[in-house]
């Protein structure tokens, strides 16, 4: 018996042995032991083990098939291989609103592999005959591209180890060798298929590959067979997923009766539009409720700029103004109020709407789920790497709002907000900000402590990588950045949104 004021006894770890401890309810829908490996993906995160495997697991349920078990790759740190293997694969997802929390375990996740430690046997799956489909979430900065050509970064050392043979370590590396591989085993055709947050993700990542066995030692023939074996589908993927906090840990640990290192919380809202491109075999996720369309183009456009677009609005201006989380932001009336002008008027002119989508009831509900308080979305971790983010949310919406003549302030307040965080580097209460981004340092290089204007507007435009030749040259961008840097220079980010959004 436990005595009053003791210790308690440990919870036993999440993994096969210890199903049955599971309230019935919360179990796996499938006996994970009995599901054969035929899925790779690239970068399981939160957000895949939230989204694709989620409609993945519900696919073989509804169809009774086994064999869409997914060997899932961890591109950085081993620390997510490590937690899971420790699990069996096992992981807990919980969809939580301000009224209703549900979890569940989920056993899709057959095999876990680290790509730094072993690069060959990623490789070595990719080409395996049983697996049929491989997908990426990799975030937009894993495919080593220029967010304003959509090539491959020259000069990047590890792209070009991988072209020269080294076994891969980046993403692009990682499928070319598998392809190379396949083609050696003659294990049949396959689908790549992006799944981040990208314009045209599978048409970009087909290209990347390209390029990269066109500057390597590859076989010869190689993109021949790519052509006329894989596809690149694109698809379109939605759902807020936070990273995973000890607060989350615990409750799921309260849920379930176990320990689960490897947790997962989401909001109930999920979307996933793909393009019907498939020459092989794949799961049945349109049972699932996954859309299988002949265009994924207009909903990722609307999905980027109204969701996504919003989302980094908040993300910078509300970690400007001191706000911790997306929905402290949301809840902001001026930011509110600044979102909403964003985009009724210069996203929305931008979109042809798919479907029946009605554009203000999409907005409402965006903004409704980024409020919801129980997702502690932090504004920084939304707001890392916006140097590769800016582009396909809002300087697609800048270039179309240019083409007919209007001004787009709002996008680009939201760029300025962007390099006053890397710039500066704290809020306007003086707190620190710690937001990663690949060019944080060539950001701080080129403004220093921002200046109020045209000077300002002049420097940031020198990141081509960012900004194109095109939008570098223009005086109209750079008198819009320079009003933006003027105003976050002498008035709280807060209040200049407010403002702005008058």
């Amino acid at each position: 018996m436990h005595e009053p004021g003791a210790p308690a006894a440990p919870r036993p770890r999440l993994d096969l042995a210890h199903l049955r401890r599971l309230p019935p309810e919360a179990r796996p829908a499938l006996d994970p032991g009995g599901l054969t490996v035929g899925i790779v993906h690239l970068g399981v995160g939160a957000f895949h083990r939230a989204h694709q495997a989620v409609y993945t697991e519900r696919a073989s349920e509804l169809s009774g098939e086994t064999r869409w078990g997914i060997c899932a790759v961890s591109e950085r740190s081993p620390a997510a291989t490590d937690l899971l293997r420790a699990q069996d694969g096992l992981y807990s997802l919980r969809l939580a609103t301000a009224h209703s929390s549900v979890v569940r375990v989920l056993g899709s996740l057959r095999e876990t592999l680290h790509a730094g430690g072993e690069p060959e046997a990623v490789v070595a799956r990719i080409a395996d005959p049983s697996v049929s489909v491989v997908t990426l979430t990799v975030t937009e900065k894993g495919y080593r591209h220029d967010p304003a050509t959509g090539r491959l970064v020259r000069g990047d050392p590890d792209l070009a180890a991988d072209a020269a043979g080294r076994p891969p370590r980046t993403v692009v590396g990682q499928v070319a060798r598998g392809l190379e591989a396949r083609r050696r085993l003659g294990s049949g055709p396959l689908a790549v298929c992006s799944c981040d947050n990208l314009t045209g993700n599978g048409t970009l990542l087909r290209r990347l590959v390209g390029e990269v066995v066109a500057r390597g030692d590859f076989d010869d023939g190689l993109d021949g067979w790519i052509a006329s074996s894989v596809t690149f589908p694109c698809s379109m993927v939605d759902r807020i997923v936070p990273a995973t906090t000890p607060d989350d840990l615990a409750v799921a640990a309260e849920l379930l009766g176990v320990d689960d290192r490897a947790a997962v919380v989401a909001e109930p809202f999920t979307q996933w539009v793909l393009e019907d491109d498939f020459r092989c075999p794949r799961p049945p996720w349109e049972l699932a409720g996954a859309d299988l369309v002949a265009d994924v183009a207009p909903y990722e456009a609307l999905k980027l700029r109204v969701l996504n677009g919003s989302h980094s609005a908040l993300a910078y201006l509300g970690a400007l103004g001191g706000f911790a989380t997306i929905a402290e932001a949301a809840a902001h009336p001026g930011l509110e109020a600044f979102v909403r002008r964003l985009v009724d008027e210069e996203v929305a002119p931008t979109l042809e709407l798919p479907g029946s989508v009605e554009l203000g009831s999409y907005r409402d509900e965006v903004l409704g789920r980024f409020a919801n308080p129980v997702l502690r979305h932090r504004c920084t971790q939304v707001a890392s790497d916006g140097s590769q983010k800016l582009g396909p949310r809002l300087l697609g919406t800048v270039r179309d709002r240019l083409a007919v003549g209007a001004s787009p302030r709002c996008a680009l307040l939201v760029v300025a907000a962007w390099a006053r965080v890397l710039a500066v580097g704290v809020d306007d209460l003086g707190r620190a900000l710690d937001v990663p981004d690949p060019l944080a340092g060539r950001v701080r290089a080129l403004l220093g402590e921002p200046g109020t204007g045209a000077d300002a507007a002049e420097r940031l435009l020198g990141l081509r990588e960012v900004f194109g030749e095109d939008l570098a040259g223009d005086d109209r961008v750079r008198g819009l950045l320079a009003e933006s840097f003027a105003a976050l220079a002498s008035a709280p980010a807060l209040d200049v949104a407010t403002a702005f959004a008058r």
